[in-house]
């Protein structure tokens, strides 16, 4: 420190209230000789308070810097040194971490739960269809016409394509118009249709079903329907499983279907001999084995209808349209429309492997004399007869 000369005329001045005081820079000396030495900013406070009296119109802005620096100083001294030194991890949140959890599924299996009632807790899941590709779509053609069971025959049928998973479109064909009949059928099975009409009127009745055939074919080569072709006649009998089957046919397919003998009391096969889905021979007979290139019955093959508007695909070497012939004789519509198809058994497949299963019969009624027997007949309406009753 730096001690001043003490200066004569301060030494003896005297103050107002009467009272010596001391030179004001011994009051900051380590050493000085003070009365009030123990406390070393009283004098500074003091020096202060005769600062006010001494210059009188600064008197007010003295006593605000007098008590601002009282404060001040109490301040520190009652309180001490702040510790300023404030970090981020001060202010961070604690780290909130889940607990361990253990997810082996061998202890998180239930066995079993009481609910009071009898529940299955494992119960097999359904497919979904949506996963995986999407199934290839079903072309049925089913020619048509009046006769006594026609309703019975396509209600049957309908009821059958019903139950079959979609994509599947029934093209039904009819002779020169479409009845009223037909179409109201056709809409209570819940199956998407299409209701076709033949123009072409047939010279025999044998040719019926062939002309009428051929009119859905053009339908389906003239608007190039994809998926799979199958001529489901309305009076045999198949069942769900064939039509799920179907779609497993890349171009051509066949299977071995049931039919009556002519004597009609006995069954026989007519279709593929199959080695797995390889075909390598035919269910026939000594009377027709020579004549016929293929035993398959009309509703015993389906094919792929790309091969009747892309023959290119194929590899068909001519581009002729694909038709049932009616210049051909009865029995034999069958192997002469394959053979427009294909060129011999290597280009087929066996439905299921071996071909060891029936999905469809062919029974052959024939109705066209069918006489409804004589009760069946009423007279009354239905209905009035039995309110009176």
């Amino acid at each position: 420190s730096i001690r001043r000369t003490l200066s004569p005329a301060n030494l003896h001045r005297s103050y107002q209230n009467g009272a010596g005081f001391s030179s004001p820079s011994h009051k900051f000396l380590p050493n000085g000789n003070s009365k009030h030495s123990s406390s070393r900013h009283l004098p500074l406070l003091f020096t202060a308070v005769n600062l006010v009296y001494r210059k009188g119109w600064r008197r007010s802005l003295c006593c605000c810097l007098f008590f601002f620096l009282i404060g001040f100083v109490f301040g520190i001294t009652l309180f001490g040194n702040m510790d300023t030194d404030v970090r981020a991890k001060d202010f961070a949140f604690p780290e909130l971490k889940p607990p361990h959890v253990d997810l082996r599924l061998d202890d998180q299996i239930v066995n079993s739960v009481s609910l009071g009632i009898h529940t299955r807790l494992q119960e097999p899941k359904e497919v979904d269809d949506s996963i995986g590709p999407p199934l290839k779509q079903l072309i049925v053609v089913t020619p048509t016409y009046n006769r006594g069971f026609q309703a019975y025959f396509l209600n049957r049928l309908g009821q059958v394509l019903r139950l079959v998973k979609p994509p599947l479109v029934w093209i039904v064909v009819e002779e020169k118009v479409a009845s009223f009949e037909t179409a109201e059928i056709l809409r209570r099975t819940g199956v998407m249709y299409r209701h076709v009409v033949c123009t072409r009127s047939p010279s025999e009745p044998k040719d019926r079903g062939v002309h009428q055939r051929n009119a859905a074919l053009e339908h389906i080569e003239r608007h190039k329907v994809d998926g799979i072709v199958f001529f489901a006649d309305d009076d045999n009998v198949y069942t769900v499983e064939l039509f799920e089957s179907l779609r497993t046919i890349r171009r051509f397919g066949t299977w071995p279907v049931a039919m009556l003998a002519p004597s009609r009391n006995k069954a026989i096969l007519e279709g593929p001999v199959c080695n797995g889905s390889q075909v390598i021979g035919w269910h026939t007979n000594e009377k027709s084995k020579r004549l016929r290139r293929f035993h398959v019955d009309m509703s015993g093959f389906a094919f792929n209808s790309s091969i009747l508007w892309d023959p290119k695909r194929w590899g068909r070497p001519y581009s002729n349209p694909i038709r049932q012939l009616d210049t051909v004789k009865e029995g034999f519509q069958e192997t002469t429309f394959i053979e427009q198809v294909v060129e011999d058994e290597s280009q087929m497949e066996g439905i299921l492997p071996g071909c060891s299963r029936i999905m469809n019969w062919h029974l052959h009624l024939d109705t066209s004399n069918l006489i409804y027997p004589k009760g069946w007949l009423l007279e009354k309406n239905l209905e009035i007869t039995l309110a009176i009753k």
